[in-house]
């Protein structure tokens, strides 16, 4: 087994964290005071090609694979997870309408989406049906002039800042069958915002509740077929777990080469910090934390890209096991900084402020847990 990356990959890999380093890092701060992205920064993101990461070609992606994937999102998360986990969820939509959407459909939106002058938030979640997401209540009935959709979802990371919303919505009975996906355009009559959400992290994405009051859209927007929106929500989570976890490795790997860097330079009773074997015990124990996740991570993204059957599995696995390991190391990295690392000017308490939501967001890490429960009890 080879575990190595080819050229090509390394060659994304760097390509991504030197565009992070020089257009993203030095302005992560003042995004997350200013509490926004600024559209600016998306064409310089397209130009790479990472408006579509796994799009066809055909409709202006790149047509990368999911272990591509994450390492392109693990490197835009050294100069910022918050960032970083954006651009994430809109290739997690742009690669379901991609594989479920209509030709008409991806042939009139996708080029906009690769060129990331149309972003898509993804909008599942309700304030009653968070772990619970097939108890949705959101619900579109199909008239003569399209469907009229009327619900709440919350916690949608650029609602209010997104050009379209792709929506699980219910079109029929109760339960996972009765689910169909719609993509709703900004500026749809009936669609509206809550106000803008005060987070812990990831305080540079704008989130808000998006609210549906008899939205009319055309039947030409539902992606695929009627009743089947679940199951691509579902699918499109395997992927969207894979880069939650790159961007939380990603964090913590900035956090723990930053505190190398501070701790070779750092004294205290008389000698450097790294000098101490107690404090090199730590950074050991941090290294081999950081490498199982990386290990993991990859092993459950070229399970995915071959569509093992067991992939659903290994995505919920690495999702549960890389951002644990991820936000102990950002934590155990604050510590070793000290006071300094509660402040704002070393980075590392906006590291762990960000890392915290992903042992929550695309299924929480105890839903990982039912998730594998249920696939070994099927075995």
């Amino acid at each position: 087994m080879d575990f190595a990356l080819s050229e090509e990959q390394q060659a994304i890999f760097d390509m991504a964290r030197a565009f992070g380093a020089e257009e993203i890092a030095p302005h992560a701060r003042a995004w997350e005071e200013a509490g926004t992205i600024p559209r600016t920064l998306w064409p310089k993101v397209a130009e790479l090609g990472l408006g579509g990461v796994y799009v066809s070609e055909d409709h202006g992606g790149s047509g990368l694979g999911r272990l591509d994937a994450t390492l392109v999102f693990e490197a835009l998360a050294m100069a910022c997870p918050s960032v970083a986990a954006f651009l994430s969820i809109h290739n997690m939509c742009a690669g379901m309408i991609d594989r479920y959407g209509s030709e008409e459909l991806k042939a009139r939106w996708l080029p906009g989406i690769c060129a990331l002058t149309t972003l898509v938030s993804y909008c599942l979640t309700e304030p009653g049906a968070g772990s619970d997401a097939a108890a949705l209540r959101t619900r579109a009935d199909a008239t003569p002039e399209g469907y009229r959709l009327s619900g709440t979802k919350a916690f949608i990371s650029g609602g209010g800042y997104s050009d379209a919303y792709l929506t699980m919505c219910r079109t029929g009975g109760a339960g996972p069958k009765g689910i169909s996906t719609l993509l709703v355009p900004a500026g749809t009559p009936g669609l509206s915002f809550g106000g803008l959400e005060d987070k812990m992290g990831w305080r540079a994405q704008e989130t808000r509740q998006v609210q549906f009051d008899e939205c009319l859209v055309s039947t030409d927007l539902l992606v695929g077929e009627e009743g089947q929106g679940f199951a691509y929500a579902m699918a499109g989570l395997d992927g969207g777990r894979l880069n939650i976890a790159a961007t939380a490795l990603g964090g913590a790997q900035a956090a723990f080469d930053a505190t190398r860097a501070y701790m070779a330079e750092r004294k205290a009773f008389g000698q450097r910090l790294d000098g101490f074997q107690a404090l090199q015990f730590r950074l050991a124990e941090m290294e081999v934390k950081l490498q199982q996740a990386r290990i993991f991570l990859r092993q459950a993204a070229w399970k995915l890209d071959q569509g093992a059957p067991d992939a659903t599995k290994f995505c919920a696995m690495a999702k549960l096991a890389v951002t644990d390991s991820a936000f102990e190391v950002a934590n155990q990295c604050l510590q070793l900084h000290g006071g300094y690392g509660y402040l704002a000017d070393y980075g590392i308490e906006k590291i762990v402020r960000d890392l915290r939501v992903h042992q929550i967001l695309e299924g929480t890490n105890e839903i990982m847990r039912v998730i594998v429960a249920r696939a070994l009890g099927a075995a």
